[in-house]
């Protein structure tokens, strides 16, 4: 059976929702809904649909999502009971009537072959009738760093509702802590594929809220998500790199080395790293170009600094 875990936070686009999880055509899950202690009290709203959907609600005395978002992710996931397959939905995300449906008809697929069930998505705006982006499908089998590796060059794109993953895997491997959560989900199902790939169930498809009151849409937060992207590509760089195929760890070096020039201070031993990693993995090519944006780097931030 599927968790459908929704930490909730914001009520503008919640309707929206809990709509799309009652009109599922296969109603085979439990919704569990983890207040944040929000302002916003959604209890009126949530029990239109009690007779529609099982629900168990809880209202947490503290803020957590404010500072600490995987706290807040993790406390919400602690409420599933003995559902063996768990989705993350975010309170301004709504899915497709067939979603659940499609998940169990593909079920004998994908069962012990792979822990991170994808369906397709799509990006809405502030008008849920308004689709602001293309439909995203992907193959239907394909590794957890093939997909990271597309969604980095500008290939596709990723978030955390468009997957149901496995319950064990998550209490095996754990959400990595990131500011604001942002590269939390791509750094997860590294993590909980376990060296099994992705299976991908392209005809349903997740409908992604990217507005002013989301984190992904707001401006006042980029030192946060600046420092997100940093630690994300380094860990990546330094314990993860192996995993990945050469043209691809070019891809990831690169978005490490952007990520340490948006840095206000210079880590010399980072830099040495990378310097190296060049050096040894890449050609000169490669090699002098790098050379040519650390050496610009140096030449600009000496100008701010005078």
């Amino acid at each position: 059976m599927i968790a459908i875990v929704i930490p909730y936070y914001k009520l503008s686009y919640f309707e929206d929702t809990l709509i799309s999880l009652a009109n599922q055509t296969n109603t085979n899950f439990k919704v569990y809904i983890g207040n944040d202690s929000s302002p916003e009290n959604p209890e009126s709203l949530i029990d239109k649909y009690t007779s529609k959907l099982d629900i168990n609600y809880k209202r947490f005395d503290t803020n957590l999502g404010g500072q600490f978002l995987i706290k807040q992710w993790e406390r919400c996931l602690n409420m599933v009971i003995d559902e063996e397959w768990i989705m993350i939905l975010g309170d301004d995300d709504y899915i497709a009537n067939n979603l659940i449906e499609s998940f169990y008809e593909e079920i004998t697929k994908f069962k012990g072959k792979s822990n991170l069930i994808r369906f397709s998505s799509c990006v809405v705006g502030e008008d849920s009738n308004a689709i602001n982006s293309k439909i995203y499908t992907h193959p239907i089998w394909e590794t957890a760093q093939e997909s990271l590796c597309r969604k980095i060059t500008g290939a596709t794109r990723s978030s955390l509702s468009e997957y149901i993953f496995s319950k064990a895997l998550y209490l095996q491997k754990g959400f990595t802590h990131y500011p604001l959560a942002f590269y939390s989900d791509d750094k997860a199902w590294l993590d909980f594929s376990n060296n099994k790939p992705i299976y991908t169930i392209n005809q349903a498809i997740v409908n992604i809220r990217i507005s002013s009151l989301s984190i992904s849409g707001r401006t006042d937060n980029l030192d946060l998500k600046i420092k997100a992207e940093q630690n994300f590509y380094s860990d990546l760089y330094f314990n993860q790199l192996k995993e990945f195929s050469k043209s691809c760890r070019l891809h990831i070096i690169r978005k490490y080395e952007i990520a340490l020039l948006k840095s206000k201070k210079l880590n010399v031993s980072q830099w040495i790293s990378l310097y190296i990693c060049y050096l040894k993995n890449y050609d000169k090519k490669q090699f002098f170009k790098f050379n040519k944006r650390l050496i610009k780097s140096l030449i600009l931030r000496k100008k701010i600094m005078h």
